[in-house]
């Protein structure tokens, strides 16, 4: 695994007092929230101040002063270090289990996790094998996720 999550992308400026809108693509602007620092281009740049704004964060970072500074970094990747997050026992980034290959209740081949998407009732994750499948991912559905085997479990039902 990479040292560095991608977290979300600089999608436009926010004021005119350097504030950067981001679109966060970890589980929640909460949960992106919660990290001090984060990285752009490889360097690391302090987080100032951030909240939540409808589904984005609006963030004050290091060095960013005006608005000219937050333009220059409109379209930016904003990564994380893997090791400040504080992931619960059993959660994963999306981006680390895709391609998996994902199995029935009785072991069959599904298919490989191709994608994940961020719905608003859950994340739906994009299964592509004989058929393609769209399964939600909660615990009704996702049974486990062994990273040792690159495996996903899971429970279908008709239609899915």
């Amino acid at each position: 695994m990479k040292d560095y999550v991608e977290a979300g992308r600089i999608v436009n400026t926010h004021g005119v007092n350097g504030e950067v809108k981001i679109e966060v693509w970890l589980d929640s602007p909460e949960f992106f929230r919660t990290f001090k620092r984060l990285y752009l281009d490889g360097e690391e740049r302090k987080i100032l101040s951030a909240r939540t704004h409808k589904h984005f964060v609006i963030a004050r970072i290091e060095g960013v002063d005006d608005l000219g500074a937050a333009m220059a970094l409109k379209g930016k990747t904003v990564e994380i270090l893997r090791a400040d997050a504080k992931l619960k026992k059993g959660e994963f980034f999306v981006q680390d289990i895709l391609g998996f290959t994902v199995v029935d209740e009785q072991g069959n081949e599904v298919g490989k996790l191709v994608d994940a998407e961020e719905t608003p009732a859950a994340m739906l994750y994009h299964v592509k094998g004989e058929s393609e499948h769209l399964i939600p991912a909660v615990k009704e559905f996702i049974l486990s996720i062994d990273a040792e085997r690159e495996e996903i479990r899971v429970h279908l039902i008709e239609g899915m």
